[in-house]
Parts: C-alpha cells; structure tokens; sequence
C-alpha cells in the first residue's frame, strides 16, 4: 500500500542555525545513515560526529558560505537541502546542491520536492544560475531529480560506498537556472 501523499512540509531558511536546529539535523542524518543511505557517512557514525559535522556546516552558513534549507514537521526538522555557494573563482555563477536528507518518517510526502523546489528558488537570490549534484545511482532520490527536471550527465561506478562497505555508482546531474 502506497502511503498517502499530503501537502509538502513548509521550508524555511536558516540563516543562523541554533544548537537545537544542530541537534535536529544530527538525528535526520544519523536517521538517513542508518537507513542505508550513501551520504558520506558509514554505518558507525555517532551522534556526536553527526553534530561536529552540523556545527561546521553552521560555520560556513554563518560565513555565506553556504546556504541552508529546513522542512519541519510537528517533531521538528524533518529534512534538509544545502547550497555549497563557496567555489572557485572561475564558477561564481554555480553551486554545489549536497546532502539533500529526508528523515524517514517524513519520506513520500513530498519533502525532497518541496526541498529542491526551494534550493532552485533561493539559488539566483544568491547570484547562482546553476546547479549541480550527484546521488546514489538507482536510488529514491536519482528518480525525484529527473522527474524533477534535472539534467542527467552521466554515471561513475564505485564512486562511494553504502554505510555497510558495499560500493555504489554516483549519477551526476546539473540544472540551468539562467534565464532564456
């Protein structure tokens, strides 16, 4: 039985996360690790290193940076987006779109949707007019990037690994947000 789809959660941008905002999105990512997914974390990972990884996150966010996405629900923060917007001199018109991460109990609700949506909107607020990923190969959210929209480059095998050990392809892709 399909579970049923409602309005997406409301997404809001942190600007200045809180140690509880950090606490919040420690448990999604050890929840998204946990349940399998290859987020740059292994299976060991402890809510302590969880939270060292959001503090530096909050770091760069603070530094404009990066720029940092939330979907809450009653429990709290339900799934996030990040825009990596410190690159090279030579990209100012890019971003990195990373650790798009969906609590499970959240999952199918049209979260990751409403989290792309945002991150797409926000982008040429912060002069960026395109947009580039790479996700597990095969996974839930290879399939929301293109029926989203977004341009499909290509594969590279054994790029990362699953929590577990075992490797995993990364799919590439990129959206174009100038305007025509």
């Amino acid at each position: 039985m399909k579970p049923e789809v409602c309005d997406p959660l409301p997404v809001r941008r942190l600007l200045a996360p809180t140690e509880a905002d950090l606490q919040q999105l420690a448990e999604v990512l050890c929840d998204c690790v946990a349940g399998g997914a290859s987020i740059g974390f292994m299976a060991n990972l402890t809510p302590a290193r969880a939270l060292d990884f959001w503090r530096q996150v909050a770091d760069g966010v603070r530094a404009g940076e990066r720029a940092l996405l939330v979907a809450e629900d009653a429990q709290g923060i339900a799934g996030t987006v990040q825009l990596v917007l410190a690159l090279p001199d030579n990209q100012p018109h890019r971003a990195d779109l990373a650790k798009m991460l969906v609590h499970r109990r959240a999952r199918r609700h049209g979260v990751g949707s409403a989290l792309m949506r945002a991150a797409e909107r926000l982008a040429p607020d912060c002069g960026k007019t395109l947009l580039v990923l790479d996700t597990v190969t095969g996974g839930d959210a290879e399939r929301l990037y293109a029926r989203l929209g977004w341009t499909h480059c290509g594969v590279i095998p054994r790029f990362a690994l699953f929590p577990d050990g075992r490797p995993c392809g990364t799919t590439l892709f990129y959206r174009d947000l100038a305007p025509a």
